[in-house]
């Protein structure tokens, strides 16, 4: 692991992997170490895939102030690995949780941004509700084996962490297009992998900002957008409004594939990625 000083003095960590043009790489969770990206597929065969580790997770330290781990905050952060990496401008990847880092690092630091890729992001910090249509999407869901056992954990209140760790286990499945041996074996992995400070402080008294969207619309780099067409969260009826807010936005909709695409179907999701990065940068917004 690599190592730098953010703005507050808070030591993160980041590993890189891979080799060709760089990729930044921000995980999700909240909380999770960047370990469950593993190598994105594959997308390290095309790309040097410069992965951190956000505050208090995995490698990084854990910040004095925890008010830090809030996701508006963690902006900074990823300013401050692009400032020590020596990039006037930079590609830039965010799944799950971390798109909302990524929207907002965009919003307020455009200039910076050649290309941006969100994998199954999460909307809340644009306030677009991230399970439209989600009843259609898992009624197509209905004929698997694990179907009961996982809607009925999906919906359940737990008592206690261990119960809370029970139904995540048993929701799991409705994460991935297919529950195969990866997917198994990365659900096996996550609890190790989740700071539970980093977790509760991402969104702990965040408002959304009502003037994100028309920030957003004023930016000029191309944005993709990649989608699973059995992902929950979100949706990809979500994902389409979100695809709105951008000037140059394209929506790739994933078949048969959840909120992991490279684990699901790893050849496609890097096939993908490749297709968009390789397309010339927009010159930067102003």
């Amino acid at each position: 692991m690599r190592r730098f000083r953010s703005w507050d003095d808070t030591e993160l960590a980041y590993r890189t992997v891979g080799s060709g043009p760089p990729l930044v790489c921000v995980p999700g969770g909240p909380g999770q170490a960047v370990d469950y990206l593993g190598e994105l597929g594959g997308l390290s065969n095309h790309r040097t895939l410069i992965m951190l580790d956000n505050r208090g997770t995995g490698s990084s330290q854990v910040p004095r102030d925890s008010a830090t781990y809030r996701v508006d905050q963690l902006v900074r952060d990823l300013e401050a690995l692009r400032r020590h990496l020596g990039s006037d401008r930079m590609d830039l990847l965010g799944h799950s949780a971390s798109g909302g880092i990524c929207l907002l690092y965009a919003a307020q630091h455009a200039r910076r941004l050649n290309r941006l890729v969100l994998v199954a992001p999460s909307l809340r910090v644009v306030g677009i509700p991230s399970d439209l249509g989600v009843d259609e999407v898992l009624a197509r869901r209905a004929h698997e084996t694990w179907y009961a056992d996982a809607v009925a954990a999906l919906h359940a209140e737990a008592g206690s962490p261990q119960e809370l760790e029970r139904y995540r286990r048993l929701s799991a499945p409705l994460l991935y297009g297919r529950w195969s041996s990866a997917a198994q074996a990365q659900t096996a992995a996550e609890p190790a992998q989740f700071a539970r400070t980093a977790t509760e402080g991402f969104y702990a008294d965040f408002e959304p900002d009502p003037g994100l969207p028309e920030r957003l619309a004023a930016c000029t780099m191309p944005v993709l957008l990649v989608a699973g067409e059995y992902d929950i969260w979100p949706t990809c009826a979500s994902m389409r409004e979100l695809t709105r807010l951008f000037a140059d936005a394209r929506l790739t909709v994933l078949p048969e594939t959840g909120h992991f695409p490279w684990v699901d179907d790893p050849a496609t999701f890097v096939a993908t990625v490749q297709d968009f990065l390789a397309r010339p940068p927009a010159p930067p917004t102003v």
